[in-house]
């Protein structure tokens, strides 16, 4: 299977995409009874990495509270290339990709310690007024401050 090499187009004179890593060791608790990581436990990785970006960039749960938001995602993908097994450390990276409209787009890759792929896939989170959920239709001042942050170039230096 041949990995994509970005889940979302990024248009030309945006700002360049934001990518964090980190680090994870797999647990006995994350495996089956083949030593192998479960399915279900790759968005565990995803939003660790996630975290980690949107804190950050300004994105974080406490400040989603302070500005009576929620972020829930609304879809959610994942490719498999390589098993991933008990004990095996590898690497996640998130990466924001820049769009205008109210939601962020979050793509993952997830590294062995030789640095193969072993999954790769994304998020798509919306935004909701945490007090109607109703969803918001423009990007609330929260992302807004975020955008023209990045746009300054004050988040070049993120790892």
């Amino acid at each position: 299977m041949r990995r994509k090499k970005t889940y979302f187009k990024i248009e030309q004179g945006t700002p360049a995409p934001l990518t964090v890593s980190i680090e994870h060791s797999i647990s006995f608790s994350e495996v089956d009874a083949m030593a192998v990581l479960w399915h279900g436990r790759y968005s565990k990785l995803f939003e660790k990495a996630a975290e980690k970006l949107m804190h950050k960039i300004g994105l974080s749960y406490e400040n989603y509270f302070k500005s009576n938001l929620r972020g829930p995602v609304v879809k959610f993908h994942v490719d498999y290339f390589r098993p991933l097994i008990l004990a095996e450390l590898v690497t996640v990276e998130a990466t924001i990709i820049w769009t205008p409209a109210a939601r962020l787009n979050v793509q993952y890759c997830i590294k062995k310690e030789d640095g193969t792929f072993a999954a790769a896939g994304y998020t798509v989170q919306m935004f909701i007024d945490a007090d109607s959920n109703e969803p918001c239709l423009v990007p609330p001042p929260l992302l807004e401050e975020v955008r023209e942050q990045w746009q300054n170039g004050e988040f070049e230096c993120l790892t």
